[in-house]
């Protein structure tokens, strides 16, 4: 196992892929609605990250954690997050996988904060949407535009859909000679 950032960012530039470093592996899973569809979701999630972990050679399986029916824009109201944090904290695991940014958080604050803090403990994060790995050199740069995104994605669903239409500009008919 290495021990710590710098060694597995060393191991990275030196042509390594993450799948080939022996490390400590969980992942995070996140659905906003207890709705069944979401609920479904979250079951391939977790049957894709377990698979995924186990069948690579070099990675230990850590059990993830998953938050139903809870928003992504606030971190504190996560229990299960607020609990994979912790566990990082105490050195439970070396890597967290997660979808999307947008399952991870949707603020950017948050989003930014909680991967440098990941990153104090020697935890890294792997968005798999974009192939985003926080302990790459470039990745805060990266992360931060995906998270506004995510944060505007959730800004948008949240306003009333009638403002939205009555914002759109009217579209004026001409008669056809």
């Amino acid at each position: 196992m290495y021990k710590n950032i710098e060694e597995i960012r060393t191991a990275l530039f030196c042509g390594k892929r993450i799948y080939d470093i022996p490390l400590r592996v969980t992942f995070y899973g996140r659905v906003s609605t207890d709705e069944d569809k979401q609920l479904n979701s979250l079951e391939h999630q977790i049957a894709y990250f377990e698979s995924k972990i186990k069948s690579c050679e070099k990675w230990e399986y850590v059990p993830g954690y998953i938050d139903e029916g809870i928003t992504g824009t606030r971190a504190d109201k996560r229990p299960q997050f607020l609990k994979m944090v912790r566990d990082a904290k105490a050195g439970a695991f070396d890597l967290i996988l997660t979808k999307e940014v947008s399952r991870f958080a949707r603020d950017i604050v948050d989003c930014v904060q909680t991967v440098r803090e990941l990153l104090r403990y020697d935890v890294g994060v792997l968005i798999e949407d974009i192939n985003l790995n926080t302990m790459d050199k470039d990745a805060e740069f990266r992360l931060s535009i995906m998270a506004i995104v995510a944060q505007e994605e959730n800004q948008y669903e949240q306003e009333p859909q009638d403002e939205v239409q009555q914002e759109q500009p009217a579209v004026q008919e001409r008669p056809v000679a």
